[in-house]
C-alpha cells in the first residue's frame, strides 16, 4: 500500500510540474467542430489537456493553503500553548468561535463576496483552515513545554522566542505533517466545489470542479465530462488520505 500511494502521489506531481509542458495548450483552444465529441468539451477543447493544466490548479492551490494555515495554525497554537493562562483562553475562544462557523460555508461566502480568482480561493480556504492545526500544536506544546529539556535551555538563559522556534517546535510537527496530507485531500475537494459552484478559480482556467460543472449539463450527451474529472478528484484525495493514514501509522505502530 505503502508504494503505491507514493507512486500515485509522485504521478499526481509529475503531471502538475511536467505535463503543461509536454502536452502543450494547443488542447485548451476550441473548435467548435469537436463540440462535445468523445474526448473534447463544449466548443471543442480537449478534456485531456483540460484534465492535466486542472491538476497543476488543484494541487497548487491545495498545497498553498496547506503551507499558509500550517504556519498561521502552528504559531498561533504554539505561542497559545506556551504563554498559558488569561492569554491562552482567549486565543482558543476566538479559535472555538471560527469552528462553530462550518468551514466549506464560511468559505462560499467569503468566496461569494471576492471576485473568482485564485488568491481569493486561497484566502476563501485559509479563514478557518488554519484553526485545526492551531489547537493540535497548542495541545502539543502544553505536553512538551514542561519537559526537561525546554526546563534546561530556560535555565541556560535561551529566550522564549528560541525555545519556541529550537526545541519545543521539532518535537511536535509530526502529528501536524499528518493533519496536514488530511488538510490537502481536504483542499483538493473544497476547491473542486467553489469551482463546481462558479466561485472558484476565473471562468475559462481549467480546473477539475469547473469541468465537473459543465459536465452536469451535458451528463447524457458527453458523460466523459462528469466521469474523468471525478476520477481525477477520487485518485487524488484517496492518494492524501491513505498518506496519513501510512504517516499515522508510522508515528503511532500500536
Amino acid at each position: 500500500m505503502k508504494w503505491l500511494v507514493f507512486t500515485l502521489i509522485g504521478a499526481l506531481l509529475f503531471v502538475a510540474i511536467f505535463g503543461p509542458f509536454l502536452i502543450g495548450p494547443e488542447g485548451l483552444e476550441l473548435n467548435l467542430a469537436r463540440d462535445l465529441q468523445p474526448g473534447y468539451g463544449e466548443n471543442g477543447f480537449d478534456v485531456l489537456t483540460w484534465l492535466i493544466y486542472g491538476t497543476r490548479i488543484s494541487l497548487m492551490i491545495a498545497g498553498i493553503c496547506t503551507l499558509v494555515s500550517l504556519v498561521i495554525g502552528v504559531l498561533y497554537g504554539a505561542v497559545s500553548g506556551y504563554v498559558g493562562g488569561f492569554i491562552d483562553t482567549v486565543m482558543m475562544r476566538f479559535v472555538d468561535i471560527l469552528l462553530a462557523f462550518p468551514g466549506i460555508l464560511l468559505a462560499l461566502y467569503i468566496a461569494a463576496v471576492l471576485k473568482p480568482g485564485i488568491g481569493n480561493i486561497v484566502v476563501a480556504l485559509c479563514a478557518t483552515g488554519w484553526v485545526g492545526y492551531a489547537r493540535i500544536a497548542r495541545s502539543q506544546v502544553l505536553s512538551v513545554k514542561n519537559q526537561d529539556y525546554v526546563s534546561s535551555a530556560l535555565a541556560l538563559g535561551a529566550s522564549h522566542v528560541r525555545i519556541l522556534l529550537r526545541h519545543i517546535l521539532p518535537n511536535i510537527l509530526g502529528p501536524l505533517f499528518v493533519q496536514a496530507s488530511f488538510g490537502v485531500s481536504s483542499l483538493i475537494l473544497a476547491e473542486a466545489s467553489l469551482s463546481f459552484l462558479g466561485l472558484g478559480v476565473p471562468p475559462g482556467t481549467p480546473s477539475w470542479g469547473a469541468l465537473l460543472d459543465q459536465g452536469v449539463t451535458y451528463m447524457f450527451i458527453a458523460p466523459h465530462l462528469v466521469i474523468w474529472p471525478g476520477v481525477c478528484i477520487a485518485v487524488a484525495v484517496l492518494s492524501f488520505n491513505f498518506l496519513g493514514d501510512w504517516l499515522r501509522d508510522v508515528r503511532d505502530p500500536g
